[in-house]
């Protein structure tokens, strides 16, 4: 720690030549010891104006961004720091005395991610210690020789958003020497952390580009550099465009030559999300509103960067009226980037930018360019992307994105039958069928409806995710929605179906020529028919009483209004504090958010409506963002005969013989898949209670890898409509004794020692949500014991029967991750009160007077034993289920009758806050309606 300060001292005056006494170095220190580990990122970037002891200032730069190459480095092996735990980690990459890159080493054969979990652990244990120098690193890499992979210093990153570094032609360097020689090069990593890390205003957190983006964005700085040619990038749909055209953005405004940036965009994808973080970036340079005067203002004012939509340039430049204000900008150096470029209406905006500015470059960004095979089907006067921006100047397409993990496969389900009442079927594949009457047959419909509503469950992970449901017209969009509803209202289901529409007739889509339409926002009279306008009032109305909001389609803006408010509700499932009385389950539509929309949370796409071409990989697309381990696939459910049009549009827009790294797996794939992990498991433990003698800390640890292996198999295999759980050669109730096995050695595991000596298995990723049940909480747990109830024990002809269903109930709480904590309290409450009560009595209103008076009890004694204000502490846990945020080291202080000690304040507080939130995770989280 001491060699860490004097070293970065010396550094820090040989950066900026000069000399710092010890009284300013430690202001210097002062103003390093700030705040996390974004808002450090940005004093790192900044300035520092120090008062010298002679009356003078001085400026000093912690890094210089512009001249990357010129900053000072060191390696340096196990640093030591003392936090919770005494820490030594392996190699640390230090940039004017700074720690910014910290690469972390495991042997040969260890999993990668058990290098991404001990970083974990140091970041809660240690790197706050000593002025939290640790806290300025700005990449870690992880590696095990073979495997390296490395990632930007985020302390909620998932395992999915580390990366391998590769090649400009995607092939990926993954053994530690090549990738030491290539990223770790100092120029190379320097440019990384001063040019190409990402500060995210809107979660607070770092994000790092990955090769492809980084080679796109260094391609088109080139271009515009070195040419005037034009450029478009081919990054396939769920890649991350929008960031690497965002970091793009902000590479050209810093070029002298450039004027002006415009990024432009489609109105529907000028979401809160984009608008804020290009405000954050160049406050001003994004204006949400339709009005067109605002962007001329901007073009003519100071602002380099530029966010609008299509449809506000077009009127830009079209029209006479702004011609006078825009006259001064006809000359000047423009570059356009225009994200989704592959889109209809970017034919005619292109002309129009061409001829109103003389000095102007375009750049593209598409995941499904326009080809001379898909332009045909869009009629003649449609061009290709080349034919508009030139020469693809990078491209990484979905077989790339699979094969690094940065989208998922798809689950392809094909399910074309009608059945008449009479029981015959009939096929859409046999080509005497009138289509339109086939599609359109309301027995069709319902039959489709009772599907969803049967396997939504089972496609969604029991409504963890969202779905959409895309259909072939705003009149069977109708049809469908009141289906759904009257099946509501009558008992058969309890999804919550949302629908969105335009009314005008470009949302039919009857040739699916491959382009689906972009939403137009504007409710003009006369294109809208009254009988669509009041069905969709009227199913807004619902959306309101559903959700509490007041939304209406009474004009553009309101519309609009609406449309962002589904985009915010979809889309933010996947954030902390997200209320599960905000989730919509079903989003019907007809072509709306089938492009360009992005929601981790989406993870199924139900189909009745013809889809090809780009318009078929973007639609699928939606439904492919990974997260973590349970999403393990895009589910697609097509009720139509799609199979052709899906090979086609495969072999376009990837590889010709890509299909089976695009597609899911057959399910007997994942059948023989999970049955070979069970042989490897057998060999190591034939039985469940034979894990019990498992002695070594390797032989426990090859079970658990066998066993997780096994539920990621069982994971995908439960997706299948045909799943059943007798196709695997081991029984189901064997499996659940081999799963409450593994969560022992899980729960061994956690209650080990930390630090050195800490058992191998502690850095395995168990991925318990791969076993968990969503439905199976304390109130399931209350129907159960409603039925105990009935059966008194004191009636000896039922107390067998009593003691099995006890024993069931028990067994259920310890197989459920969640509620193991809370095992000890039912079982008391099961022993002690339950054979007390009379069989009229509510069972809830016990329980719940029970479950209340221990958690009053643990309250206090947590109070009592950490010497706090009992009221105090019943605040902050009010406050964090309000806000879903943990309270803040003065809120906690200031709650304790004994001021701490300054040195021993950090602990108490991470002591105190760890303790509150094991007892919210006891007392009220996996409750259910209780």
């Amino acid at each position: 720690s001491k060699d860490l300060k004097a070293n970065l001292k010396l550094q820090l005056e040989q950066h900026n030549h000069l000399q710092l006494s010890d009284p300013e170095f430690s202001r210097v220190m002062n103003h390093l010891d700030k705040g996390n580990v974004f808002e450090r990122a940005k004093i790192l970037r900044g300035s520092m104006r120090i008062d010298r002891d002679d009356g003078s200032s001085v400026w000093i730069k912690f890094l210089d961004t512009e001249n990357w190459c010129q900053n000072r480095f060191q390696v340096t092996q196990q640093v030591t720091q003392e936090g919770s735990y005494k820490n030594r980690y392996d190699v640390t990459l230090l940039i004017n005395g700074l720690p910014l890159v910290q690469v972390e080493l495991k042997r040969r054969g260890m999993e990668l991610k058990e290098a991404f979990n001990q970083i974990n652990r140091y970041q809660r244990h240690s790197y706050w210690s000593d002025n939290g120098l640790f806290q300025y690193v700005q990449l870690f890499v992880i590696s095990n020789g073979m495997n390296t992979k490395y990632y930007a210093n985020n302390r909620k990153q998932d395992f999915k958003q580390t990366f391998f570094w590769a090649k400009e032609d995607n092939s990926l360097i993954t053994h530690l020497d090549e990738f030491t020689d290539i990223f770790l090069e100092k120029c190379h990593v320097s440019k990384m952390i001063c040019k190409h890390i990402v500060l995210h205003e809107s979660d607070k957190v770092l994000m790092v580009l990955r090769p492809y983006q980084f080679y796109a964005a260094e391609a088109i700085v080139k271009q515009v550099e070195n040419s005037n040619k034009f450029g478009y990038i081919w990054h396939t749909t769920g890649s991350g465009k929008t960031l690497t055209s965002f970091k793009t953005a902000q590479l050209l405004t810093e070029l002298p030559t450039v004027h002006k940036v415009l990024f432009v965009v489609d109105r529907a994808d000028l979401d809160y999300q984009t608008t804020r973080e290009f405000n954050f970036f160049s406050e001003g340079s994004v204006d949400g509103t339709d009005n067109t005067s605002s962007l001329v203002k901007q073009m003519a004012g100071d602002h380099k960067l530029i966010v609008t939509t299509i449809q506000k340039l077009n009127r830009a430049i079209s029209s006479t009226r702004h011609e006078t204000a825009m006259e001064d900008l006809k000359d000047k150096r423009m570059v356009f980037i225009f994200d989704e470029c592959h889109r209809s209406q970017f034919g005619q905006t292109h002309t129009n930018i061409k001829k109103f500015f003389s000095n102007v470059q375009m750049f593209g960004f598409t995941g499904t360019p326009i080809f001379v095979d898909n332009a045909i089907a869009l009629g003649e006067t449609k061009r290709t992307t080349k034919d508009l921006f030139g020469e693809c100047l990078h491209r990484y397409v979905i077989t790339n994105a699979i094969a690094d993990q940065n989208v998922l496969k798809f689950s392809v389900e094909y399910w074309g039958k009608l059945k008449r009442k009479d029981g015959t079927l009939i096929d859409e594949k046999v080509p005497s069928i009138n289509t339109k009457e086939f599609f359109d047959n309301p027995e069709r419909l319902e039959q489709i409806a009772d599907w969803i509503i049967a396997n939504h469950n089972l496609k969604t992970r029991n409504r963890e995710f969202s779905s959409i449901f895309c259909v072939s017209s705003v009149d069977t969009l109708i049809e469908y929605y009141e289906m759904f509803k009257r099946k509501k209202e009558a008992g058969e289901h309890d999804l919550r179906v949302i629908t969105i529409f335009t009314y005008a007739a470009n949302e039919e889509d009857s040739d699916a020529n491959g382009l689906i339409a972009e939403p137009d926002f504007d409710l003009k009279p006369d294109t809208a028919s009254k009988h669509s306008r009041d069905k969709m009032n009227t199913f807004i109305a619902d959306y309101n009483a559903m959700y509490n909001t007041k939304h209406s389609a009474k004009d553009s803006q309101a519309f609009y209004n609406y449309y962002k408010d589904i985009a915010k509700r979809i889309k933010e499932r996947d954030r902390e504090g997200f209320a599960d009385s905000d989730r919509a389950d079903i989003l019907l539509v007809v072509n709306m958010f089938l492009t360009g929309f992005d929601a981790k949370k989406l993870n199924t796409l139900y189909v009745d409506k013809n889809l090809r071409y780009h318009g078929l990989i973007q639609a699928f697309s939606r439904t492919n963002r990974p997260l973590g381990t349970v999403k393990s696939q895009g589910n697609i459910v097509v009720f139509r005969n799609l199979k052709d049009k899906t090979d086609e549009a495969i072999r376009l827009f990837s590889d010709p013989n890509a299909k089976e790294d695009i597609l899911l797996e057959p399910y007997n794939h994942y059948v023989t898949s999970f049955n070979d992990e069970l042989e490897k498991l057998k060999s190591l433990a034939n039985e469940p209670k034979a894990v019990d003698k498992l002695i070594s800390e390797d032989d426990k640890l090859e079970f658990v890898q066998s066993f997780r292996a096994m539920i990621r198999s069982l994971n995908v295999l439960k997706s299948f409509t045909e799943f059943e759980f007798n196709d695997l050669d081991l029984p189901e109730q064997t499996f659940e004794d081999f799963k409450s096995k593994y969560l022992d050695l899980y729960e061994q595991t956690r209650k080990g020692p930390e630090g050195p000596g800490a058992s191998i298995i502690k850095d395995v990723d168990f991925e318990l949500e791969l076993i968990g049940r969503d439905d199976i909480n304390v109130a399931y747990i209350l129907q159960l014991l409603a039925d105990l109830q009935k059966t008194k024990p004191g009636d000896s002809a039922k107390q067998g029967d009593y003691e099995e269903k006890k024993k069931t109930i028990l067994d259920t709480i310890e197989k459920e991750t969640k509620l193991r904590s809370k095992r000890q309290l039912i079982e008391t409450f099961i022993n002690n009160y339950l054979p007390n009560l009379p069989q009229d009595q509510p069972l809830n209103e016990a329980f719940s007077g029970y479950w209340n008076d221990q958690r009053r009890e643990a309250l206090k004694e947590l109070a009592q034993q950490e010497n706090m204000d009992e009221t105090s502490l019943y605040q902050m846990i009010s406050d964090y289920h309000f806000s879903g945020k943990e309270p803040l080291r003065e809120t906690v202080l200031n709650a304790l009758k004994d001021k701490p000690k300054i040195l021993e304040r950090k602990s108490i507080f991470e002591r105190v806050v760890g303790r509150m939130l094991e007892a919210v995770k006891m007392f009220d989280e996996d409750m259910g309606n209780v």
